[in-house]
């Protein structure tokens, strides 16, 4: 019980990700048939999709974390000793966290000044709830980022960018079939 808790949260961003893509890319599909087939426009739908759209982004984000596939130059991290690279990608890593651990402490300062006032333009909800996603998808980026260090240093396992692992899948067959 306890191990398939931690593998459902270990997923927690892919899940969370699916759902905003597909209630926003319903959304969208739908005020794309209000529009081209019924000739009027749903305001709210834009918006909400936005939001929507930039809390995939920032979700994304933890979870590619979370994948160790986030974007970095490697080329010359391979080139060391693998418990030397190791390393350096933990100092990297080490300022990422302290990045985020400033912006999580300014995003909170800043939604905490926000005025009850502020809305959304056409939902009309508090700016404050709209934008404390981006603080937990921050938050658990830091997670994330620490957890595959952890991973990495403390238990020896390579947690590997998933496209890379594709790229040496398909290299391997490729010999298989020929060349082009």
């Amino acid at each position: 019980m306890t191990a398939a808790l931690w593998q459902h949260l270990d997923k927690l961003e892919s899940y969370i990700c699916r759902i905003l893509l597909a209630v926003f890319v319903t959304l969208l599909f739908v005020q794309i048939v209000a529009r081209q087939v019924f000739g009027f426009s749903i305001t709210w739908i834009e918006e909400f999709s936005v939001i929507l759209f930039v809390w995939f982004a920032y979700f994304g984000a933890s979870y590619a974390a979370r994948m160790a596939a986030h974007n970095r130059v490697t080329f010359h991290i391979r080139m060391m000793p693998r418990q030397l690279g190791r390393m350096v990608e933990a100092v990297g890593d080490l300022f990422w966290v302290m990045f985020n651990v400033i912006f999580i402490f300014y995003a909170i300062r800043y939604i905490g000044a926000l005025k009850p006032f502020v809305k959304a333009q056409t939902l009309g909800w508090p700016m404050k709830w709209l934008m404390a996603p981006m603080v937990v998808a921050f938050v658990l980026m830091t997670l994330r980022i620490l957890q595959v260090n952890y991973l990495k240093l403390v238990l020896g396992v390579d947690p590997r960018d998933p496209d890379e692992v594709e790229i040496e899948l398909a290299q391997q067959e490729l010999p298989e079939r020929g060349k082009f």
